[in-house]
């Protein structure tokens, strides 16, 4: 199936199953195994090849932590970004589950994050820009003077990032340069998405990104205390609310 797509680009189930002699429901249960292991992405009735991911060992060590949540909230944060929009994407493991979910929408793609890159590189329906810089050989993110300089000369309608810990100071990020990125994307954004999931909430991490009140929406589980709905909400802040699958609601 992989060989098929890699080579086609981008296959229909439909045309999977004619040329694999097996039924819609066998590809549709492979395409999953190719998605969750990177090799394609899903898009709406089809595969999409995504070429070789780069490996980066922190980046997958973090990725399954919390992933139920991660993708809950990111099923909710992509109703946020409607087709045509050029939206902003920074390299956290909420973000790329956020991205997964965009391929094969026609929507404007910037991001500093090779392994977000990598998912849209083959997608026709995208347009995809990167944001060049020093990169960071743990997670793949582009960061520095020069990928501020870029983003400086830019105007986005959404920025979406992922933050380490979330007090009533504001939001919080573990790695100094990555801070001043976000805070250049936040800069050229008509809006500010945050996702995280509810784990992040009354942590402080390295570094202070910025205010409760500096962003236009919150995404985040369930499980978030009710004290803290009644914060983010009385800081102007659009709260989102992502469901979690059943196995999850304990």
């Amino acid at each position: 199936m992989l060989e098929l797509v890699r080579a086609r680009g981008s296959a229909s189930f439909g045309e999977l199953a004619g040329a694999l002699a097996v039924s819609e429901s066998t590809v549709r249960r492979d395409a999953d195994l190719l998605a969750e292991q990177g090799s394609a992405s899903r898009i709406h009735g089809g595969l999409i090849y995504a070429g070789a991911a780069p490996k980066l060992a922190h980046f997958d060590a973090q990725h399954p932590l919390n992933r139920d949540c991660k993708q809950a909230i990111a099923r909710q944060t992509v109703r946020l970004i409607e087709d045509g929009d050029t939206v902003l994407l920074d390299g956290g493991t909420t973000t790329y589950e956020v991205a997964r979910l965009l391929v094969g929408r026609p929507i404007h793609v910037v991001t500093n994050s090779l392994p977000v890159a990598n998912l849209f590189v083959a997608d026709s329906a995208s347009d995809l820009v990167m944001i060049g810089g020093n990169i960071c050989p743990r997670t793949g993110i582009s960061q520095g003077p020069y990928a501020g300089t870029m983003i400086s000369t830019l105007r986005v309608r959404k920025t979406v990032f992922s933050v380490a810990g979330i007090t009533e100071e504001g939001f919080f990020n573990n790695n100094l340069l990555v801070v001043e990125i976000e805070r250049a994307m936040m800069k050229a954004a008509d809006q500010v998405i945050v996702v995280a999931d509810s784990s992040k909430l009354g942590r402080r991490s390295l570094t202070h990104l910025c205010g409760l009140s500096d962003i236009s929406y919150l995404v985040v589980d369930r499980r978030i205390p009710a004290e803290w709905r009644g914060r983010i909400e009385a800081a102007g802040v659009n709260l989102v609310i992502a469901d979690l699958p059943e196995n999850e609601r304990t």
